[in-house]
């Protein structure tokens, strides 16, 4: 692994143990000629997988654009990265266990919609406004009464 001090191609790992949800190994190395530290992080990918955009575009899955979007999405709200990280990773796992070579970007949209909605009414809201092109004010009122509506429906089932 490149050092990013000094750009030497050999370092040594000094730990090794996976994180806390198990979704990845966290690495502490260091360069064997600044001596400098860094950690690094190893995860599975279980197969390539295409994203289908709007105009057919295509693009290689990128769980980091994934995780932008959703961090973003939960901006100034009271949501750990932890719970971020782990409905990255488990939108990552459906999409690489779907058996598919494709998807479609709109399927992603549906599965970060359905996750933020669990997690976070407003990042589920921001997400939302975005994602379904949301151009005046209306639209936010609209959306933001059904997932009111949604949440007392939840409460008196409960």
């Amino acid at each position: 692994m490149r050092c990013p001090f000094c750009a030497h191609d050999d370092s040594q790992v000094k730990d090794s143990r996976p994180t806390e949800d198990n979704t990845s190994i966290r690495r502490r190395r260091q360069c064997s000629s600044c001596g400098g530290r860094f950690t690094t992080f190893e995860r599975v990918q279980l197969r390539e997988v295409t994203v289908v955009k709007s105009g057919d575009r295509r693009e290689p899955f990128d769980r980091g654009k994934l995780e932008q979007s959703i961090t973003l999405a939960c901006r100034k709200r009271d949501v750990p990265q932890e719970r971020i990280d782990q409905l990255v990773s488990g939108i990552q796992r459906q999409v690489e266990t779907a058996g598919e070579a494709e998807v479609s970007s709109q399927r992603i949209g549906e599965m970060v919609m359905n996750g933020l909605r669990q997690l976070d009414s407003v990042a589920y809201i921001r997400f939302a406004s975005v994602y379904r092109d949301f151009s005046e004010a209306r639209d936010f009122e609209e959306f933001a009464s059904t997932v009111q509506e949604a949440a007392q429906d939840g409460k008196s089932r409960g």
